[in-house]
């Protein structure tokens, strides 16, 4: 397989120069006063949602010649190589096949594939089959999940977001931070007795899981309790810690499965035991179909394609360090944070894949809040700052809820954000002043329902990995998080005992302010 770095081929220049002719001075509102039919030819729909990405700083010149930059660099190769189960994570020397997780049983995949497939379901049936045993008994009413990264913002994010699925009788929790408040917290409100806790560490040695495993376990001890087998389960290659911690019950999954794409995997359990097999079989559903949008639609209407060229178009060229999200709907409070890890700790990269210094921008930075509560917080910098910040608006037609006249002045609210960002107001006196020209894309659910929202969170999977193949980096490892966590097994024990030898004089200072 072979890529080429995005600043490496002919269509490079030639984006260059068009945007120092017409990208840079563009203006949405003369865009859509020259053309009617914008909106028809910068919106799509693909599995389980609608995008609108008229409001966008591109033209039909620009969208061409970023099509023809993914073709120079490679783009179809890599997807291809990817779903072929090649070792396109080369630093681990992995194959990504987080698509494989929810892919049918009876799908055609090549044949070094089948027999992982073939796991898959069956752990994916085992794991179900204990889900719908948890769900029937009735003296389980709280769900506590143990796991930090991949392990902890997929699952609770996912198990928020499709709270008006989730049956009546079981509470869930979300623990991660090592911060005993967090645990603390959580136990307060529990009954041992009634509480089943996961832990979710695929090797059983992540040491801010195991820390909050292993004081939960005590917790449960202190009350009486001795039956560790019935309520705790581990989602766990390390099947041998999990047994001597006391824990029988154990799902596994398999190395070439990021954390920040495990929720597919057994690392979903919570999810299941939420919304019950149907609906986590639904969500994977909803994937396969965006996955397959993706392998077989051309890129010229292939969703993720045209978000991913996007992202180049606005990062490298437009110099944007940032993207905004703004879910109208509360239920996908968490989604900011899933998609931070998702998009940052893939793309966060400052070597290719060869290990070469990049001379240009990779991941922006991702935050966001539920609208219309960003709207009375930080939206104040969006209209009027001045650094011009990408938004993305996440809207749904139906509410799953009754409460008379609250979804229309919701769905009010996000229509006229986005108009707003573009067409501004003009104000002599400087303070009323809004630029517009501001760009937004828009994304419609119909409902939010696992089907939706598993092709979304797919859609954002794939427009990752396409901003990354441009890029030449690998959007798979994650090096970056190891420093820290060697660092800090050194400096923990240097607390008790007030060790500095060796320290710089900041980090020694702080410690002895702390202890």
């Amino acid at each position: 397989m072979t890529r080429t770095r995005c600043d490496r081929t002919p269509a490079w220049g030639r984006l260059q120069a068009h945007y120092d002719t017409a990208g840079r001075g563009f203006d949405l509102r003369e865009a859509f006063a020259a053309d009617p039919q914008r909106f028809g030819a910068f919106s799509q729909s693909a599995p389980h949602l609608f995008a609108d990405l008229s409001k966008n700083l591109i033209d039909a010149k620009t969208e061409e010649l970023l099509l023809a930059l993914a073709r120079e660099a490679g783009l179809e190769a890599h997807r291809d190589a990817m779903f072929a189960g090649e070792h396109i994570n080369a630093t681990e020397d992995r194959a990504v096949l987080h698509t494989l997780l929810r892919a049918p049983a009876s799908m055609t995949v090549p044949p070094s594939l089948a027999g992982e497939l073939a796991q898959v379901h069956a752990t994916l049936d085992a794991m179900l089959a204990y889900a719908e045993r948890v769900r029937a008994d009735h003296t389980i009413t709280d769900v506590v999940n143990i796991g930090i990264g991949g392990s902890d913002l997929g699952p609770q994010m996912v198990v928020r977001a499709l709270d008006a699925y989730v049956a009546p009788g079981k509470r869930f929790h979300f623990v991660s931070n090592v911060d005993g408040h967090e645990l603390a917290g959580v136990l307060r409100g529990l009954a041992p007795e009634h509480t089943l806790f996961l832990v979710a560490s695929k090797t059983f040695t992540t040491a801010e899981t195991m820390a909050n495993a292993h004081s939960a376990k005590r917790w449960f001890e202190q009350s009486g309790n001795v039956d560790i087998a019935h309520h705790f389960a581990a989602l766990t290659t390390n099947v041998e810690a999990a047994r001597a911690f006391g824990i029988e019950t154990t799902f596994g999954f398999w190395d070439w499965v990021g954390g920040r794409y495990s929720l597919w995997s057994s690392i979903g359990l919570p999810i299941a035991l939420a919304i019950g097999p149907e609906g986590f079989r639904r969500l994977l559903a909803g994937a396969h179909a965006m996955d397959e949008h993706f392998r077989t639609a051309p890129l010229v209407q292939n969703l993720p394609v045209r978000l991913g060229l996007l992202d180049v178009w606005y990062r490298n060229f437009h110099r944007f360090t940032s993207r905004s999200i703004a879910p109208y709907h509360s239920a996908l409070q968490r989604l900011p944070a899933y998609l931070q890890q998702l998009e940052m700790e893939s793309n966060g990269k400052q070597v290719d894949a060869s290990g070469a210094a990049l001379p240009l921008g990779t991941s922006p930075v991702l935050w966001g809040e539920p609208g219309t509560n960003g709207q009375h917080a930080y939206f104040q910098m969006l209209h009027q700052g001045t650094d011009v910040i990408p938004l993305e608006f996440i809207a749904v037609r139906e509410p799953a809820h009754d409460l008379e006249g609250h979804h229309p002045k919701l769905l009010a609210n996000a229509l006229a954000q986005a108009q707003a960002l573009m067409v501004g107001k003009q104000d002599a006196g400087g303070h009323r002043n809004f630029p517009g020209n501001r760009p937004s894309s828009f994304f419609v659910f119909d409902q939010l329902n696992p089907e939706a929202l598993g092709a979304f969170l797919a859609m954002y999977e794939h427009r990752v990995f396409t901003s990354g193949a441009l890029w030449g980096i690998n959007s798979f490892d994650q090096w970056g998080v190891e420093l820290g966590k060697v660092l800090a097994k050194d400096i923990e024990p240097r607390l008790a005992s007030g060790d500095t030898a060796g320290l710089d004089a900041s980090t020694a200072g702080l410690l002895a302010r702390l202890r």
